[in-house]
């Protein structure tokens, strides 16, 4: 209970906050129309009217989690107004593009770490391509593939692969270079080729930096998907109800579906926690 109840009190705070938000910006459009009617609005009257407007500039929260609700369980899943629909097109696109990305980005560090050459020239070249803005380089993958007849899920895969591969290759590096050298000067007297201190030592050593990694590329993964739907004009899509949800003034959408990416992106993250905590305990490195 002690450790529930500061999360609670937090919780509460924000509700609080974001409904005080909600009442403050959207009294502006009850006052216009109270001033067109000729008649004025009482305190009471302006709360009741600002947190029950169909096209809210800030919905409330109990707008927005009616919103989600309908979204999840009021529609059928095949439904193309189900979020349960939408999220799992992002989702096929998110784990796929992660999968390329964490390969991607273990393969570059395994070289980074015993290649002094890549290490000179592949890392500050990972480091300066996170520098470029995600949006301005995603229409120009899409377009370059679909000239190429690539279509459907691969470009937003390939997009969400490029901001899920540098925190992985970051992660592995350190932990690959984590053992100590009294550690590394132990294997080489016993002899130990590289391919053995590698399987023995670092890889085991990298774990907990490697998942840690993946915690934070799986969430990156995830809005790079995001990011690739909206500049094609998807249908089906997370990023397709923000889209559909801005051009028709559907503010209650838009926050539904920010809602559901942030649950799928906490769902993933919990997933890869529960590896990392049955992976670290079969290894022995945690109870």
């Amino acid at each position: 209970m002690r450790s529930i109840l500061p999360i609670l009190t937090v919780l509460l705070a924000i509700v609080g906050i974001w409904y005080l938000a909600a009442i403050w910006m959207n009294a502006t459009w009850v006052r216009d129309q109270a001033a067109r009617d000729g008649r004025e609005v009482a305190f009471s009257e302006l709360v009741v009217e600002t947190l029950g407007q169909e096209r809210p500039v800030l919905p409330a929260p109990h707008q927005v989690a009616k919103g989600l609700y309908d979204g999840l369980f009021g529609q059928k899943v095949t439904s193309k107004r189900s979020l349960v629909y939408h999220a799992w097109v992002t989702l096929s696109a998110t784990l796929l593009g992660f999968a390329f990305g964490s390969a991607a980005g273990i393969l570059l560090a395994v070289g980074i770490v015993y290649n002094r050459a890549m290490d000179l020239s592949v890392m500050p070249w990972a480091i300066a391509s996170q520098t470029i803005p995600i949006l301005a380089i995603a229409p120009m993958i899409i377009v370059v593939l679909n000239s190429l007849g690539v279509t459907g899920i691969v470009p937003k895969a390939i997009i969400s692969a490029y901001l899920s591969f540098f925190p992985v290759v970051v992660g592995m590096v350190k932990g690959l270079r984590s053992p100590d050298a009294m550690q590394l000067d132990l294997l080489r007297t016993w002899n130990a080729s590289d391919v053995q201190s590698f399987a023995k030592l670092r890889l085991p050593a990298s774990m907990p930096y490697l998942f840690a990694s993946l915690k934070v590329g799986v969430a990156a993964s995830l809005v790079g998907t995001i990011v690739g739907e909206l500049p094609t004009g998807a249908v089906a899509g997370l990023g397709s109800r923000l889209l559909s949800g801005s051009y028709y003034g559907q503010t209650v959408q838009i926050w539904a579906a920010l809602f559901a990416a942030a649950i799928l992106a906490a769902s993933l993250v919990a997933l890869i926690g529960w590896a990392e905590r049955l992976t670290l305990k079969r290894m022995g490195l945690a109870r």
